[in-house]
């Protein structure tokens, strides 16, 4: 049984971009791409279909991406409000970062870039999808399922305030109490 063609909408800040993009990202049989050249026109869609990746660009003309993923996730008309966001961009500034975090983008990719880099990371995001919208709705940047760390357990035979093992020590007499070996 095969999976289901994912969909993948593309929004770049020009159409040769846009049009290079889908073109590589199509070459995957799994995924459908469709293009927009505006928002306005990315919103119309996304109230009659559903999008399984949102690919958008932080250079474009007009309203700046992190405004534009914001009203997705807080637009309760749209049928894909959790669709999962990689965005595209010269340069990365703390307050373009502040903002791409507030507003839902999952992955920000630095241009320029390699096509074929975007697809593996549109490839891995779909892998490693979350349900989202079965807990109501949007939840915030930390709405991704993150990976529980192993609970750290000290190691009885050292001491927090030691920098430093010597590779050959000196057995012959202890140089810190509690390391006698």
């Amino acid at each position: 049984m095969s999976e289901p063609t994912k969909v993948v909408a593309i929004i770049a800040a020009n159409t040769a971009l846009s049009s290079l993009l889908a073109m590589v990202v199509a070459g995957d049989s799994h995924l459908k791409v469709r293009q927009f050249e505006s928002d306005i026109e990315l919103i119309a869609y996304m109230r009659i279909a559903p999008l399984d990746m949102l690919v958008c660009d932080f250079d474009r003309e007009g309203r700046p991406a992190y405004e534009m993923v914001e009203s997705i996730r807080l637009n309760n008309d749209l049928i894909s409000q959790d669709v999962p966001v990689i965005a595209l961009t010269r340069t990365v500034t703390p307050p373009m970062r502040h903002q791409a975090i507030s507003a839902g983008i999952d992955e920000v990719i630095i241009k320029p870039m390699s096509p074929r880099h975007l697809l593996q990371r549109i490839q891995a995001r779909l892998r490693t999808r979350s349900v989202v919208g079965v807990l109501g709705g949007y939840r915030g940047p930390d709405r991704r399922n993150r990976a529980p760390l192993p609970t750290p357990h000290p190691v009885p035979t050292r001491r927090a305030t030691d920098n430093v093992i010597p590779l050959f020590p000196d057995r012959r007499k202890p140089r810190h109490p509690g390391l006698e070996g």
